[in-house]
């Protein structure tokens, strides 16, 4: 019994589609990491600038002073360090905009691929339409039939009585 679930967790894992995934979610990861960069140190640094040099990573609330010392503190890693409850919607605020910038990255993704592939949709009905056709409908059974064909294969009718004289 357990061998034939391994067998059958094997097959799962080796097929195409689980290893996509896989290597999609590890792209994914890393993906998020440079979001993660790109808005500690490349959007935040700026926009706090232009509001009063505020530091979005350092804005907090205190609900309970730490044990060893009292607040205010100089930073959240010094409260954190104090042992004080925080509610940090500085560090929130810094993951709304991560969140915001893969989505609109995914969106802008998923948006030229779909542009990309209906251009390879019209390319490929186009190349069809271009493609001279090899066969005929015959008109007695409606079957696909060669277009040299003087009699149809499937029904016997005769079609071009005049190719045969």
């Amino acid at each position: 019994m357990i061998k034939n679930i391994l067998i059958e967790f094997k097959k799962f894992a080796m097929r195409g589609n689980v290893m996509d995934m896989a290597v999609g979610i590890i792209i994914g990861a890393a993906f998020g990491k440079i979001v993660d960069s790109l808005v500690k140190d490349i959007i935040m640094p700026p926009l706090g600038y232009l509001m009063g040099q505020v530091d979005f990573a350092n804005k907090y609330i205190t609900l309970i002073d730490g044990k060893t010392v009292a607040g205010p503190y100089a930073s959240l890693d010094a409260a954190q360090k104090a042992g004080a409850v925080t509610i940090n919607y500085g560090l929130f605020l810094n993951t709304i905009i991560s969140f915001l910038i893969v989505a609109f990255a995914v969106f802008m993704l998923i948006k030229a691929m779909n542009t990309l592939q209906a251009k390879l949709e019209a390319k490929e009905k186009k190349e069809e339409k271009a493609a001279a056709p090899t066969t005929k409908k015959c008109p007695y059974c409606c079957s696909d039939i060669p277009l040299a064909a003087t009699r149809c294969p499937h029904c016997t009718s005769e079609l071009d009585a005049k190719k045969k004289k």
